[in-house]
């Protein structure tokens, strides 16, 4: 028997879904959402630079399409085992990977458990010199057994077409259209003989529904008896309409507007409707949702705002951190797991990662990736004041002289560093910066950030203002946007895609721990 832990909701997990899906039990997720790295968008593999992500990277584009299939295909069979006899699924995927999923989808869950091919337009335009212009995702969308859970989702009419054909009037003000009440073709039942005087078999038809039905709707006004004894009409009254059914082909649901309330930087963010639309569809309050490629959370978001329970998984620590303070704003109870916690833990992570847990924790930004930056990584949120972070012990003197010099270049009044230990000497220095009123020099020991931000996030889960008084002033500018309350409190971003490694030094990376070099810590 799997750990019971796993059913756990409310729950974020850091670390490889094909191994956290294998503890899960068998039959018990009712709803999963995933939308994967697609196979096209190479540009957005890596969102973070965490180095969990690298690792991720190279396994999935090291052979090409078939690699990608073998990679997948384990954490599909791991949904197959824990999705409900009623579940659903729906991969996101987009059009270059889609038919080799659809394949894979059908050996794994069946083909009698197939369906949609969901078409979701995510743009309008995008310009292409040599073929039609890219401008939409696939979703497949699976369905356990004979009755999956399903609530059909309805939109509203085009205001048009209601103009259209909804406008008789009785004088009573109630719109109604005049629908055909006959189909082709004769009946030999009741349905095929006269009523009220009037043979549909005269010209090769027959009524939709029997008499008695018939003389129901008639009861009720809704019969329309036209002049010249023509066959009568079925009224169908504006006011009694419950919206279209929704159809495969969705292209009213906008991507996200890149200047949004909703956008939270993450660059392959989905819109919060596309996913509601889904949660309604495909489950019913309190059932379990799970998103094992969780990214910045809009599937649990979704899940929580429409009374679902939900689990998420992400193998990246930067954005299960950022899942968790997004759920926390909403008001949920979230438990973090596989995090790193301790001095330790954080020492073992690789430079990208580490500088990313940095700049996370105090809701910062990320810098640019350009030449003669002289080592500023971020910028504090609201200042924007140069943020360096230095994953080692007993940073010295000749850090601080030369970061002193960048921020001064920058135009800013105040740097910090962030390392594990300082040496006498880089006080000193700081302690002379500060003297000269030029640019002062914050050193940060990351165990102040460890004990600050826990102290600033079990606040946030009692819904207090921490007790920050016996801080100094400068560290806690550094944390200013970490200590906001309310709906507009800012959540950390994913790195720009200036500010992201380049593929190739993320590679080179993950290769050289293979063969057992060591690459340089930030």
């Amino acid at each position: 028997m799997a750990p019971v832990r796993y059913l756990e909701t409310g729950v974020l997990h850091c670390g490889d879904n094909e191994h956290l899906l294998a503890e899960f039990p068998a039959a018990c997720i009712d709803l999963i959402y995933l939308d994967p790295p697609f196979f096209s968008n190479k540009n957005y593999e890596v969102i973070w630079g965490d180095e969990a992500e690298v690792r991720s990277f190279e396994d999935r584009w090291e052979g090409g399409i078939q690699h990608y299939i073998g990679w997948m295909k384990p954490r599909l069979r791991q949904m197959q085992r824990i999705l409900k006899p009623e579940g659903s699924i729906y991969l996101h995927c987009d059009p270059a990977a889609s038919h080799y999923l659809k394949v894979l989808m059908d050996e794994l869950f069946g083909t009698r458990s197939y369906r949609n091919e969901i078409i979701w337009k995510r743009t309008t335009a995008h310009s292409s010199a040599k073929r039609w212009a890219p401008v939409h995702d696939v979703l497949l969308y699976y369905g356990n057994g004979k009755t999956p859970v399903w609530n059909p989702p309805r939109e509203d009419y085009d205001p048009a077409y209601l103009d259209r054909y909804y406008k008789f009037d009785d004088g009573d003000g109630r719109l109604y259209w005049r629908a055909d009440i006959t189909g082709a073709g004769t009946r030999k039942g009741s349905t095929g003989q006269p009523w009220r005087g009037v043979d549909p078999t005269a010209i090769g038809r027959h009524w939709m529904v029997p008499p008695d039905e018939l003389d129901q709707l008639d009861a009720e006004g809704r019969i329309y008896w036209p002049p010249k004894g023509k066959m009568p009409q079925h009224k169908r009254y504006r006011e009694d309409l419950k919206g279209k059914a929704v159809s495969d082909i969705w292209a009213e649901i906008d991507r996200i507007n890149p200047v949004g309330a909703e956008r939270l930087g993450y660059p392959t963010q989905k819109p919060e409707a596309l996913l509601e639309r889904i949660v309604r569809a495909s489950s019913n309050p309190g059932d379990i949702v799970l998103d094992p490629f969780c990214g910045c959370g809009t599937t649990i978001a979704v899940a929580h705002q429409l009374k679902r329970e939900w689990i998420g998984i992400d193998i990246s620590p930067t954005a299960v951190n950022l899942m968790k303070r997004r759920m926390t704003k909403q008001g949920a109870t979230v438990k973090a797991e596989g995090l790193p916690i301790s001095a330790t833990d954080l020492k073992s992570l690789r430079p990208f990662e580490f500088q990313n847990w940095v700049i996370q924790r105090v809701i910062g930004t990320h810098s640019p990736r350009k030449s003669g930056d002289m080592g500023i990584d971020g910028y504090s949120f609201f200042e924007q004041l140069p943020i360096q972070v230095k994953q080692s012990e007993s940073v010295g003197r000749n850090v601080v002289d030369n970061f002193e010099t960048a921020v001064e270049r920058s135009g800013k009044h105040m740097g910090y560093i962030v390392a594990f230990s300082f040496t006498r000497g880089a006080h000193e220095e700081a302690a002379r910066a500060k003297a000269r009123g030029k640019a002062a020099i914050v050193l940060v020991k990351v165990a102040d950030l460890v004990r600050l931000g826990d102290l600033i996030e079990s606040a946030d889960d009692n819904d207090q203002v921490p007790d920050l008084t016996r801080e100094t002033p400068d560290l806690m500018r550094l944390f200013s946007a970490a200590q906001e309350r309310g709906p507009d409190r800012a959540l950390p971003m994913a790195r720009r895609r200036d500010a992201r490694p380049a593929n190739k030094e993320l590679i080179e990376s993950a290769r050289a721990r293979k063969v057992g070099v060591e690459t340089p810590r930030a």
